[in-house]
């Protein structure tokens, strides 16, 4: 189960009581915690295509205390390119 992040969860993970801690690049504050499970990835790329991202690759980092970071990189489809692009000019 992934825990959306707020006080609560971040003091959570502060006393090891939640295992992973779920990133995006280029957000300071994580975007929630889980527990590692292979239901926990699966429910992260559930919501990545529910919101019509690309390609979704999940990095994960082991600490020292034996829990981990999960960095959510999402690829750029064509399509946001060229939207992008649009606004450069």
């Amino acid at each position: 189960m992934i825990y959306p992040y707020d006080n609560e969860t971040q003091t959570r993970w502060d006393r090891g009581e939640l295992q992973v801690q779920i990133l995006v690049p280029g957000n300071a504050k994580p975007i929630g915690f889980c527990d590692g499970s292979d239901a926990d990835l699966a429910e992260i790329q559930a919501r990545a295509e529910e919101e019509g991202a690309g390609e979704v690759r999940v990095e994960q980092k082991s600490l020292k205390t034996g829990r981990q970071i999960w960095t959510v990189q999402v690829e750029r489809t064509n399509e946001d390119a060229d939207v992008d692009d649009a606004f450069d000019d």
